[in-house]
């Protein structure tokens, strides 16, 4: 596979409620449906396996670089993040060439 991927990898605030992120997964399952650029998408809860993991993360495959630009701008893309933005403790992303 050729294209560029983009990982994020959260760690959500004390106190986040499973509902909370259960809503903000549900908002960013919704962005393929919406951003015709996204190849494909992952996204989900840390597995609990290994000490020291984030909570949450997001793999997103896109055919290039200009694809991946058009998702990070795009308005509904920027809205979710903004409501992700009072539960984030922490944030870390990579993105690549495939």
């Amino acid at each position: 596979m050729t294209g560029f991927r983009h990982v994020a990898l959260f760690t959500w605030i004390e106190g986040t409620t499973t509902a909370q992120a259960e809503e903000v997964a549900a908002r960013l399952r919704d962005l393929p449906g919406v951003i015709p650029e996204i190849r494909a998408y992952s996204v989900g809860p840390d597995a609990g396996i290994n000490p020291g993991s984030a909570d949450f993360a997001i793999v997103a495959d896109f055919a290039d670089r200009d694809a991946y630009l058009a998702y990070r701008d795009n308005p509904t893309h920027r809205a979710v993040v903004e409501g992700m933005k009072p539960l984030i403790a922490s944030r870390a992303a990579v993105q690549y060439e495939l």
